[in-house]
């Protein structure tokens, strides 16, 4: 029974330390969409009495401002130079291995077609992995 009771104490414990990282982490994400709050509270406003109208207008008035389009690199091998190419130079040329974040930065690959690299290249024997998510060659 005491056993079961302190396992219960180590779990209760367990919870709160993960809903106050949940806090944090709602917390950071909230202050990124502070744009969409905006846009959605006119609306209700609007909804609410003639007296807010006017009121509502001023903030509607006020546009967001413009985000920067991310752009994102896509894979462009150089010429007679494959995906498979790319990636297998970019594992060969690290010392102790590449990451999958690594690859991504450097070769301008999605997920996907990493992914598929690295399948491709692990069947040919030319890399394997040394453990999860880092690649070295053979």
């Amino acid at each position: 029974m005491k056993k079961i009771q302190s396992q219960l104490k180590a779990i209760s414990k367990s919870l709160a330390s993960l809903s106050k990282q949940v806090e944090r982490i709602t917390k950071q994400v909230d202050k990124f969409q502070p744009a969409k709050k905006a846009t959605a509270k006119p609306k209700k406003a609007v909804r609410k009495a003639a007296v807010r109208k006017a009121a509502v207008r001023k903030t509607a008035a006020r546009k967001a401002p413009a985000r920067k389009a991310s752009v994102r690199k896509k894979a462009a091998p150089a010429k007679g130079k494959t995906v498979l190419d790319s990636v297998y130079s970019v594992i060969k040329r690290s010392k102790k291995g590449a990451t999958i974040a690594t690859l991504k930065t450097k070769t301008g690959l999605d997920s996907r077609q990493l992914s598929n690299a690295l399948y491709k290249l692990s069947k040919k024997r030319m890399v394997h992995a040394k453990s999860r998510g880092l690649y070295v060659t053979k």
